[in-house]
């Protein structure tokens, strides 16, 4: 956990939450009252973010205790307790909804992608989050998936370069755009790895001829010539599929062979978990 990342993340959530205060709470329940609260999960599932729970917690009120009963990556059903907290209520509900928040998104997503991964769990095939996420939460939702099993791609634009078909085009071709790629991480002193990103069995073609880079993404491949591809390429690269991967068709992709499947959807559209947190 990246604690001066996490700690920022809450401070800016909890601003934008309780501004210059919880009036219900403050104007209903009279200061200094104690009371304990439940997080009841509601539906089955893989749990996650219970790490930043304790956090969150920590950051609204030091004193109040928490007690987890069930850990990240935890196989949740209906009606489990994952975690318990005790102390000022004032704390606790100030607490409460970015808690569930931020669980209930985590743990959909870890369930999201162990249900993925289990699917391939006969083939050598990883799955892999990408950059679809939600703008503030990144760092959270990556978590989430290496919590579900899953294998994190790059975090952002700074820790590794991926030439998409954009790149290639204003370069003015593959070769042009691997070629400079290069020279700028020796010219910075970078050690990075090199992503590039093909359409067809020709631009494949053209990468193989250049050479030069760590791993190829095959973009929009039909079956056929995903398994022509990762033949051509014959374990000299690193081999990833992407574009269109669906829970549906998943365990298609990777029967063609690839290293890799990198699925937006881990991220970009996944179903919260459901669960509560209630006074006891």
């Amino acid at each position: 956990m990246d604690t001066k990342l996490i700690h920022q993340f809450i401070k800016n959530a909890l601003t934008e939450d309780v501004g210059d205060g919880d009036h219900t709470s403050l104007s209903t329940i009279p200061q200094g009252t104690q009371g304990k609260a439940k997080l009841i999960i509601k539906e089955d599932g893989i749990l996650a973010g219970v790490e930043l729970a304790i956090e969150i917690f920590k950051e609204v009120d030091p004193s109040l205790k928490v007690d987890v009963l069930l850990q990240d990556g935890a196989a949740v059903k209906f009606g489990d307790i994952a975690l318990t907290v005790d102390g000022s209520t004032h704390a606790i509900l100030i607490a409460e909804r970015l808690v569930l928040n931020c669980m209930q998104r985590m743990s959909g997503i870890a369930t999201k992608t162990h249900r993925i991964v289990s699917m391939l769990k006969t083939t050598k095939t990883k799955i892999l989050d990408t950059r679809k996420t939600t703008p503030g939460l990144r760092y959270l939702e990556k978590w989430a998936v290496r919590i579900g099993g899953g294998v994190n791609h790059r975090i952002g634009l700074y820790d590794m370069i991926l030439i998409k078909d954009n790149h290639v085009d204003y370069a003015g071709g593959i070769s042009n755009a691997i070629t400079a790629a290069q020279k700028y991480l020796a010219d910075q002193n970078k050690s990075l790895q090199i992503e590039i990103e093909v359409r067809n069995l020709e631009e494949l073609a053209q990468v193989l001829a250049v050479g030069g880079v760590d791993r190829i993404m095959l973009d929009n491949f039909s079956f056929e010539n995903l398994k022509t591809a990762v033949a051509l390429i014959d374990g000299k690269f690193i081999t990833e599929a992407s574009g269109g991967i669906t829970e549906e068709n998943v365990s298609e992709y990777a029967a063609c062979g690839v290293d890799f499947i990198s699925m937006g959807a881990l991220t970009h559209s996944v179903k919260s978990l459901d669960m509560s947190l209630k006074a006891y």
